[in-house]
């Protein structure tokens, strides 16, 4: 590690081969003013922890735990896990350098962001099962969850240097999907007594197991370590390019590159047959098709789409609160909608294909909103479908809430379509100041870009969501959606 640190400090500057006094405050600031904003948020957390353990309430929170645990592993699979900066891409990652000295940055950034998602999934599954002594039931919680996510990182470190731990981690995966459903079945079904006999399990027992996935932790870690001395290079540089390119969009504050970013990582290894065009496929109808087929050509992302709609429900027997369950049923209306836009985004910034098809704005504009209403309307209606069964739907008049997904469905398309269609991030836009502090425009106006014509369509839903369904709101849902995409589509003049 001496070597390639030398040489990094070559590289920044000859003089400076050592970290300065300064360098070491702003480092120690950074992290104690984050302890700081997140210390208010912990500590409301940790004084939500019921005393008693309500069998429903800790089943949907060991499914969200699990299903926490899983996206984590998910993402750091997806992402590399292992990544240097493109100057040590370059040369640093070639060079005859020890690899491990390489990657120890790296290996210290994955190790740090375990230990923060482990924390979390302690603090969720103390959460979720109640402890009547809390200080030692959470500490023994939050073992248990570092000592999961690190042997997660460690798995997926084993990964990226051979395929067949690769393997082993999409079977891990599998299973913590498979537990969060089963955890989920056993807090509505007859496992109720299960999850109670496993929250009342004696102290010596979560030490023990805590005791078990620490020892399985430091076991896969030291197979890790001996892993990343012969990781092969194409791995790491494949790892570096995308999380360059991640890091690139969020430090410019364009997210929305992001979901470009995927898209060509998906696309760039797979040869795709080709089929013959539909006879009734003309004008607007053609160029509208592109995204049909490119939504059939990933029947996967539309399963797990699907298999989301449990959120909402999860959320709510946990105990989240109303608001969390709300902002959870509109983020994913929204995300799985615009998954449906990519033709638009495209003529986003690129026209050209969308006007030699001779179709106007308006009728283009009408038919790409087919894909994402029926996408996100169908997402809208499963989870309210969840949430009705699940109770909070039906308290308030006893009406079932799931109708409102189909009526939704034209304000969805509308949203997303003009969320599609949004410019990159103004940084010009000027700063405004707040309470809080100053808040630059230019970002806030581009994430209200789409939601806003979303959440003003979707209206009537949010009243009936907060107050009770009824004929009235369900009648004025149907019209403000159809009126929202109708006035989108009227509103174009370019593809």
């Amino acid at each position: 590690m001496r070597a390639a640190a030398r040489v990094r400090a070559f590289a920044r500057n000859g003089d400076r081969r050592r970290r300065t006094w300064s360098d070491r405050y702003i480092t120690l600031f950074g992290l104690a003013l984050l302890a700081v904003l997140a210390s208010p948020l912990v500590g409301r957390a940790v004084a939500a922890v019921p005393a008693d353990t309500d069998p429903a309430r800790a089943g949907a929170g060991l499914a969200l735990t699990a299903l926490l645990l899983a996206g984590a592993l998910a993402l750091a699979r997806a992402a590399g896990p292992l990544g240097v900066p493109s100057a040590d891409a370059s040369w640093l990652l070639l060079s005859p350098l020890p690899r491990r000295d390489v990657l120890a940055p790296a290996l210290l950034l994955l190790a740090g962001t375990a230990v923060l998602v482990g924390a979390a999934a302690g603090l969720a599954l103390t959460g979720a099962l109640g402890a009547a002594d809390l200080a030692a039931r959470l500490a023994v919680a939050v073992a248990l969850g570092v000592s999961w996510a690190l042997a997660g990182a460690a798995a997926a470190v084993l990964a990226q240097a051979s395929p067949a731990w690769d393997g082993w981690v999409v079977g891990l995966i599998t299973a913590l999907l498979l537990a969060a459903a089963a955890a989920a079945a056993m807090g509505a079904g007859p496992g109720r007594g299960a999850l109670t006999a496993l929250a009342a399990a004696p102290q010596g027992a979560w030490t023990a197991a805590a005791t078990v996935s620490a020892a399985v932790a430091a076991a896969l870690a030291r197979r890790a370590w001996a892993a990343v001395a012969r990781i092969p290079a194409p791995a790491v540089l494949r790892a570096s390019d995308r999380a360059g390119l991640a890091a690139g969009a969020v430090l410019g504050l364009d997210p929305g590159a992001l979901s470009w970013i995927a898209e060509d990582a998906h696309w760039r290894t797979r040869t795709l047959r080709s089929r013959p065009w539909p006879r009734w496929a003309r004008g607007a109808a053609a160029v509208a098709w592109a995204d049909w087929r490119r939504a059939g050509r990933r029947p996967g992302r539309l399963a797990a789409a699907a298999a989301t709609a449990v959120l909402p429900a999860l959320a709510a027997r946990a105990g989240t609160g109303e608001a969390v369950v709300l902002t959870v049923l509109a983020a994913g209306a929204a995300a799985v909608a615009a998954t449906g836009t990519a033709g638009a985004r495209r003529d986003a910034g690129d026209a050209a294909l969308a006007r030699l098809s001779a179709a106007g704005p308006r009728a283009l504009t009408a038919a790409r909103a087919v894909l994402p209403a029926l996408l996100g309307g169908a997402w809208l209606t499963l989870a309210l479908a969840g949430l009705d069964l699940a109770g909070p739907g039906t308290a308030a008049t006893g009406v079932p809430l799931w109708p409102l997904g189909a009526l939704c469905a034209p304000a969805l398309a509308a949203g997303a379509l003009r969320m599609a269609r949004r410019r990159p991030v103004e940084h010009t836009a000027p700063v405004m100041d707040t309470p809080l502090g100053p808040v630059p425009l230019g970002p806030v106006q581009w994430a209200l870009t789409g939601p806003d014509l979303a959440a003003l369509g979707c209206l009537p839903a949010l009243l009936a969501f907060t107050a009770g369904g009824s004929g009235p709101l369900f009648a004025a849902q149907a019209l403000a959606g159809a009126a929202a995409l109708a006035a989108y589509c009227a509103l174009r003049r370019s593809p």
